[in-house]
């Protein structure tokens, strides 16, 4: 079991930091999912990764027709089913190595607040979240990560006691305007600097255009 003030790491860091794609694409997918740092990305890996080699074993296990690895194996599927990573019905453990980290981070509370149209932002998602104004089935969960399953994604809810579940709070997302034709620029308003310079404009423009007046003209031969 191990001590509980000392609990194990939820997630493995990358053998070589320094790899530029690697670094740039973890970037791109903390700021699409609105991860607050990239611990968070390797928990979602490590959770897929764990599922990958139990999913491996299993189909060891069952070409030696191991009655076991075939009631594990049904358990593991109806599992993912209810955690919304696979269907319900008609999985095997190929679909299971096939999932990507996406598949685990689309069922974040944090992803689904902010899909559910309770948040504009993921970011302001996360926070609804860590300040206890979201519930799912009437219980306040405050883990942004938490993986929702098929079953209460209905039930992620404002909490009634939060004063954001008023439908007039500042902070609730409302329905998007639509957009009409754009107004027309308004225009500057003149300062006595400006009424000047378009005055020596047109003074010099006025001189010009003496000047090419009293220049003689030019005979055709």
């Amino acid at each position: 079991m191990g001590d509980p003030k000392f609990p194990r790491r939820s997630f493995d860091a990358p053998s070589h930091p320094w790899r530029g794609e690697r670094i740039k694409a973890e970037t791109e997918t903390c700021k699409l999912y609105g991860l607050k740092n990239k611990r968070e990305l390797w928990k979602a890996q490590a959770v897929l990764r764990n599922l990958r080699t139990q999913s491996k074993n299993l189909q060891a296990r069952v070409r030696l027709n191991d009655e076991q690895a075939e009631l594990e194996r049904d358990l593991l599927l109806k599992k993912l089913g209810r955690l919304g990573l696979l269907p319900m019905e008609g999985s095997t453990l190929d679909d299971v190595l096939g999932l990507t980290p996406e598949a685990v981070l689309n069922r974040r509370l944090q992803t689904l607040v902010q899909r559910k149209g309770l948040a504009t932002t993921l970011k302001q998602a996360r926070q609804f979240i860590v300040h206890g104004h979201v519930t799912i089935d009437g219980h306040k969960v405050t883990i942004p990560g938490y993986l929702v399953k098929r079953g209460e994604e209905d039930k992620i809810a404002f909490n009634p006691h939060s004063p954001i579940s008023n439908e007039l709070h500042p902070l609730r997302a409302g329905p998007q305007l639509e957009s009409g034709p754009a107004a027309p620029a308004p225009r500057p308003e003149k300062t006595p600097n400006s009424e000047k310079v378009e005055k020596v404009i047109k003074s010099i423009e006025g001189d010009e255009a003496e000047d090419i007046a009293d220049l003689p003209e030019i005979q055709e031969e």
